[in-house]
């Protein structure tokens, strides 16, 4: 089919009969608009993931999820998006970028629009039944073919297309244009070639008739009802996304900026998700991962919680500087040398001297151990002495009042870790309180503690991952750090088949050598070679064993730098 210019707009025509000077009667037509179209719009019920970063398959996904159909469609090309994007918000019509011709031709057949409004060099498929309407370079022209009085927009820098689209508000439209750049387009050029000029015998046109040489026009259109008022489009920024937050925009979406595709990640962005309190969210790229992942993640940030540090990531960004021990134990470890108060005054002290060292966050922490070895069975025969989550409260709530984390630290004896640790759901379900393993203290049915070093298999360490990571995906926590404790590479065998695929949770081993820092800097090389695939790893200074203990500064200098440093 051949395409055709909208000149003027549909009229309806009203035929009158009138008296003519010799008495007969003539007809005249008179023509009245048609009303203003909207386009019809859908909202999405749940959320969704548009999985692709090509710019022009992802704005035809963001078309299909929030139209069904449309007056105008403005087609584009990636040079033009801003000004294309300025247009299809201010008249509330869809966004596509060219390319394809089948594509572009099958999405315009399912939207079934009177007229394509193109802009930079993009054209109309062959073959589209639809007019079509080259749209003039000045904004003005521009405005005044939309019906709308355009004003002029910031210039827009480079990589900030997404956040000035994002900006666009219907009730006050805008034309965007990238700094350093004109408007793109041809200058009120048809988007069809002009007609030959008619010859000297060729009758004169009709009183009336539209002229021949008369400027391409829109159809009335009207903003639609927003259909999406529920609804975050979360973006990570990258500008491939501009045509496709036009979409969400001239839909009424909220759009979001979200730059690594996790809104857990930052401060800014946890806020910024609780203040949305989105009801469904849809996520614009390979970067949020499937729509499942993105609900759960965005529910959690919809709290509001934040960890120690700010944001809901407990990694990266962040260094823990920790003192390690039992309350009222001055045998295992500084945490229990003084009361409460004293242990969280003391970490915040020792944090303080990291400050300087790191461009990371800083955060005061304090290694619980929950559950002590003991050299004998206990009344339940697991030669692990366990403390009362109501013996543990109150210095973790102080803790947690005094911006610090919590790890509890489980030493279970002939017990597995997965039953030690629900032991403590209750504190588990604060946002600042994590899990530590220690497989040192994991004995065997037929063992007793000091006469070998325990071991546990990576089947084990595995379900108290999966239990973990559902208790905070349950619950919206944010994520917690899993440490596990090693110094022999027997302690954990094959410990590279940790499940690290939760990112419910944040896998650390914590190194745990003592001795002369050549040791424990074997030692630290011995482990990181056995466990290739594990991102995050801690380090120990012992105040009695090591020999010397390192500095703050010489701690940082160790290769690679410790996300985790405990005090012993």
């Amino acid at each position: 089919m051949r395409r055709r210019a909208l000149l003027v707009p549909v009229a309806a025509l009203v035929l009158a009969g009138c008296t003519a000077a010799d008495g007969g009667t003539t007809t005249e037509t008179t023509t009245s608009p048609p009303p203003p179209a909207a386009s019809e719009l859908v909202g999405p019920g749940e959320t969704a993931v548009l999985g692709t970063d090509d710019p022009a398959e992802l704005a035809r996904q963001s078309v299909e999820t929030f139209f069904a159909a449309a007056p105008v469609v403005v087609l584009t090309t990636g040079d033009a998006v801003l000004p294309a994007a300025s247009a299809a918000v201010a008249l509330g019509v869809p966004v596509l970028l060219d390319g394809d011709d089948a594509t572009v031709g099958a999405d315009l057949e399912r939207l079934h629009p009177e007229a394509v409004l193109t802009m930079g060099t993009a054209d109309v498929p062959d073959g589209a039944d639809v007019a079509a309407v080259a749209a003039p370079a000045d904004p003005a022209a521009l405005g005044e073919l939309l019906g709308v009085a355009l004003a002029a927009g910031e210039p827009v820098a480079e990589a900030g297309e997404v956040a000035a689209v994002a900006g666009l508000d219907p009730d006050a439209p805008t034309y965007l244009t990238r700094a350093g750049e004109g408007a793109p387009g041809p200058a009120g050029e048809a988007a069809v070639p002009a007609e030959p000029a008619p010859s000297q015998d060729a009758p004169a046109p009709a009183e009336g008739a539209p002229s021949q040489d008369a400027a391409p026009t829109l159809p009335p259109t009207t903003r639609p009802t927003p259909a999406a008022e529920g609804v975050v489009v979360m973006s990570t920024g990258d500008p491939a996304q501009a045509a496709a937050v036009a979409n969400a925009r001239s839909a009424g979406a909220r759009v979001q900026l979200v730059p690594n595709g996790d809104p857990r990640a930052t401060s800014e962005t946890v806020q910024a998700t609780a203040a949305n309190a989105p009801d469904v969210v849809v996520g614009l790229g390979t970067a949020f991962g499937d729509a499942g992942t993105l609900a759960w993640r965005a529910a959690t940030a919809a709290t509001g919680a934040e960890l120690p540090g700010g944001g809901q990531l407990a990694l990266p960004g962040k260094t823990y500087v920790a003192l390690y021990g039992h309350p009222g134990s001055r045998a295992l470890g500084v945490l229990g040398e003084q009361d409460a108060p004293a242990t969280v005054e003391r970490a915040q002290a020792h944090a303080e001297a990291y400050r300087p060292l790191t461009d990371t966050t800083v955060v005061p922490a304090l290694e619980i151990i929950a559950t002590v070895a003991s050299g004998g069975p206990g009344d339940d025969g697991n030669y692990s002495s366990e403390a009362s989550v109501e013996q543990l409260r109150p210095l973790v709530e102080l803790a947690h009042e005094h911006g610090q984390y919590v790890v509890l630290d489980l030493q279970p004896g002939r017990t597995d870790f997965l039953t030690q640790a629900k032991r403590y759901e209750e504190l588990l379900k604060m946002p600042n309180v994590g899990l530590a393993l220690d497989p040192e203290w994991r004995l065997r049915p037929d063992q007793v503690h000091l006469r070998q070093i325990g071991q546990v298999d990576v089947a084990e360490v595995n379900q108290v991952v999966g239990w973990l990571a559902d208790l905070t995906r349950a619950n919206r926590l944010p994520q917690k750090i899993l440490v596990l404790h090693q110094f022999q590479v027997r302690m954990i065998p094959g410990v590279d088949g940790v499940d690290q695929s939760r990112s419910e949770l944040a896998v650390l081993i914590h190194a745990d050598g003592q001795g002369s820092q050549p040791a424990k800097a074997g030692t630290w090389r011995t482990l990181h070679a056995n466990a290739p695939s594990i991102r995050w790893w801690g380090w120990k200074n012992f105040y009695d064993e090591d020999s010397p203990m390192l500095t703050p500064e010489q701690t940082m200098q160790v290769q690679p730098t410790p996300n985790f440093i405990s005090y012993q």
